[in-house]
């Protein structure tokens, strides 16, 4: 709870001011169904933004054939597994510390070319 609290105190806008709360942001996660009746729910969002991530990173490096491989991946629809559906768009189905590393580091240089702006 403690690690939720730092993150809200870290994210949330400065002109809200939170003091006197902490005990209760700390908890405002608990009442949020998902997490205890779907709890592969928020499972499907990060599978996604590593997805989009991926793709993201893929679009940088080569545009059109992005594009290309994204047109591709959705002609797929639900016709195919999701493994086929990220292998037609040129990425990988894969959350090995090795892939997130890569694209964590991909993010933090973004994320730095962004704060240079």
């Amino acid at each position: 709870m403690k690690k939720y609290l730092q993150l809200q105190k870290h994210y949330q806008s400065s002109v809200i001011h939170i003091d006197g709360y902490e005990n209760w942001i700390a908890t405002s996660w608990l009442p949020v169904l998902h997490i205890f009746e779907v709890p592969f729910y928020y499972i499907e969002y990060a599978i996604a933004q590593l997805g989009a991530l991926q793709m993201y990173k893929q679009y940088k490096e080569d545009p059109k054939q992005t594009l290309e491989n994204y047109k591709k991946a959705l002609s797929l629809g639900s016709s195919q597994s999701i493994k086929e559906v990220y292998d037609a768009a040129g990425i990988r189905f894969d959350f090995s510390g090795e892939t997130i590393k890569e694209l964590m580091l991909f993010v933090e240089k973004e994320l730095e070319l962004l704060e240079q702006l």
